[in-house]
């Protein structure tokens, strides 16, 4: 029986993260995007951000995601999943409280399958925040979204790793805390399609290793996290730089995919009840053709809806945590897909929505509702695009009722 219910330590930690974040976290966003926009130079990590996060790490609300003991609080998906709601009301929160992503993925994977040499010099540093990470899979010249389409290579020659290829949208690069690399390049062609790639920790400042360019998104570069393009010529290191070993990539990207597509997922929900309350603050305190704004052609109508597909989508990303919690990746895979559809499409919606109800001013930075649509719309590519999670949930489904007809 599915039980959403958390424990008291795990709501201890909730009601703290939420106080956090009513007391430090919200007071100041708009003073510090107002500062970071100022500047030449946002490659930057603003003071009161290292302010916050020692503030955070101070009072235990930090690693908050992995649910090994040995590493954080050890909450579970599903308790975590309720914290991730919260930090995704703020762009700035998640790293403050060392849970933003690459990050969280990459730690996830050190953590499950990295050796101890890797651990103590990577895993150690990332747990601290001390440095910051990136994820190099997707590439420019292939159709990324079939991870076995990936064209880099990893290839193995005596007692090194030698890599070569260009990376495109690699999350968290131009931090300027970010040092190391987790790179997924093709070793054996001859393998099963399933073991041809495997994992490679690259140190960023390692000879061969370039960022080409920072991409924007809408216009916008994102910094200081950015997206980048990175080339890879000739990168050599010792073969114990391999995760897990040659061959493991695609094992680990799907076991990386399952718990960091709640967390997308939940901070997605959060970020909708902001958006939520910012279209409601709105419709109710301005006025046109005589009556709030609220009451105008199918405002009440869009307010319920909105109330209803962020409950749906909260309830079934929970159900997705609670079977990873209890069941495991492997029977979790088709609802994990599902909310990685629902969650995304529900806040560009509502996203949507509360930007028509501000009418000019929710196409400004004067409101973080631009900031907040670009980030659903690429949440519906990050992790897979929709179409390739709907035919793998189409497949599970098929197999209910056709287990001998089911289509590749």
């Amino acid at each position: 029986m599915m039980d959403f219910g958390i424990a008291p330590r795990a709501q201890e930690y909730l009601d703290n993260v939420k106080k956090f974040m009513k007391e430090e976290i919200f007071p100041i966003e708009d003073a510090y995007f107002k500062e970071l926009r100022s500047l030449e130079n946002k490659w930057v990590v603003l003071p009161v951000i290292k302010e916050l996060k020692a503030k955070a790490k101070a009072a235990g609300l930090w690693n908050m995601f992995l649910p090994m003991p040995e590493y954080g609080p050890g909450l579970t998906n599903a308790e975590y999943a309720l914290i991730a709601e919260e930090t995704g009301k703020s762009f700035i929160a998640p790293e403050i409280f060392n849970c933003n992503a690459p990050d969280t993925g990459n730690m996830e994977v050190l953590a499950h399958y990295g050796s101890q040499a890797q651990k103590d010099e990577w895993l150690t540093k990332l747990l601290a925040g001390e440095v910051r990470s990136a994820f190099c899979m997707t590439e420019p010249d292939v159709a990324s979204s079939d991870a076995t389409n990936i064209a880099a290579t990893a290839m193995i020659e005596g007692d090194e790793v030698v890599l070569n290829g260009r990376k495109w949208w690699s999350t968290g690069i131009g931090h300027p805390d970010c040092q190391v690399i987790i790179f997924m390049g093709l070793t054996d062609p001859s393998a099963h399609r399933h073991r041809q790639h495997s994992m490679v920790l690259v140190p960023k400042n390692t000879p061969g290793v370039k960022v080409e360019r920072m991409l924007p998104v809408f216009g916008d570069l994102d910094e200081p996290y950015g997206h980048g393009e990175v080339s890879f010529t000739n990168v050599r290191l010792p073969k114990s730089a391999i995760i897990a070993g040659p061959g493991r990539g695609f094992e680990i990207a799907q076991g990386r995919l399952g718990p960091g597509r709640i967390h997308h997922c939940m901070r997605a929900i959060g970020a909708a009840e902001r958006a939520l309350a910012l279209m409601i603050k709105r419709a109710v305190s301005r006025e046109a053709f005589g009556k709030p704004i609220i009451k105008l052609g199918g405002n009440q109508d869009i307010i319920a809806n909105a109330r209803m597909s962020i409950e749906q989508a909260r309830l079934l990303t929970l159900k997705a945590a609670w079977m990873l919690d209890t069941k495991g990746i492997a029977a979790a895979m088709s609802e994990v897909s599902q909310i990685k559809v629902v969650a995304p499409n529900m806040l560009q919606t509502i996203v949507d929505q509360a930007i028509q109800m501000h009418g000019g001013a929710g196409m400004s930075d004067d409101f973080p509702l631009t900031q907040l649509y670009a980030y659903a719309r690429c949440l519906r590519l990050a992790d897979g695009p929709d179409e390739v999670h709907r035919h793998l949930i189409a497949k599970f489904e098929l197999a209910r009722y056709l287990p001998k007809k089911v289509p590749a």
